[in-house]
């Protein structure tokens, strides 16, 4: 493990030195950047229930609603001047016209709130055109690049979405938790899925192989904050046979 990370615990969550910059990665999966007042979400998936509805599989029909008043409770706290949704804020190209017109409110307020960006993602690589905000396909700011995808081998100070990681930690006594996670080598970040119907990737995927060749650590979402973990006491997950 040649990775290192630099951390500090604080009330809302925990700061990590990445590029250089102090960011405050957030219980609920967002990301704070507090000298720039820039909040950052990922992979939103609007109307993912919907999605899979019209293909026969149904789901609760309240994740778009669900996912956007846990943004709103945080622009509402934070004040931040920028918002960026780093790409797949909506699950296909078809999720606008199956928005409840309440929803689609609620997305024009967040956006007119303040300089609202959306990241191009694999899923929607143009968002609507009138939910406002603004469109790139990345955006650098200071020493950091906001992109959707990770890129292979060096990118130091990109911060990226995309692979929903999450991890599987071996605790005391053996017992194992496994929840949505940062992702990082003090270099470079990648954020958890903060949509409501989202999933997750094992950090110990060779996905992740690829994007940090000399390890990473793991900030683990909790209850009562985000706790670092070292790659030594992450775990596969396991699948069980089933008869």
């Amino acid at each position: 493990m040649n990775a290192s990370v630099s951390q500090h615990r604080t009330p809302a969550g925990l700061a990590l030195d990445v590029a250089g910059e102090r960011l405050l990665t957030l219980t609920c999966g967002a990301l704070w950047w507090e000298a720039a007042s820039v909040l950052v979400v990922s992979d939103l998936h609007l109307e993912k229930a919907s999605s899979y509805a019209a293909r026969g599989q149904l789901l609760p029909p309240y994740d778009t609603r669900a996912t956007l008043k846990r943004i709103a409770a945080l622009v509402d706290a934070l004040q931040p001047t920028t918002v960026i949704s780093l790409g797949d804020s909506f699950h296909d190209h078809g999720a606008r016209p199956r928005m409840a017109e309440d929803d689609v409110a609620f997305v024009r307020d967040l956006t007119a709130a303040c300089d609202w960006v959306w990241i191009e993602g694999n899923h929607d690589p143009k968002p609507p055109e009138d939910l406002g905000g603004r469109f790139a396909s990345e955006l650098k700011l200071g020493n950091l690049a906001f992109r959707h995808e990770p890129t292979a081998g060096m990118a130091q100070g990109e911060i990226a979405g995309h692979l929903h990681p999450c991890a599987r930690v071996v605790g005391r006594g053996g017992r194992t938790v496994r929840a949505r996670c940062f992702a990082t080598d003090g270099k470079r970040l990648v954020m958890p899925a903060y949509g409501a119907l989202t999933g997750g990737l094992n950090l110990m995927d060779e996905a992740f192989t690829h994007v940090f060749p000399q390890g990473v650590f793991a900030g683990v979402l909790g209850r009562d904050g985000v706790y670092l973990a070292a790659r030594e006491r992450l775990i596969p997950d396991t699948i069980r046979a089933t008869g």
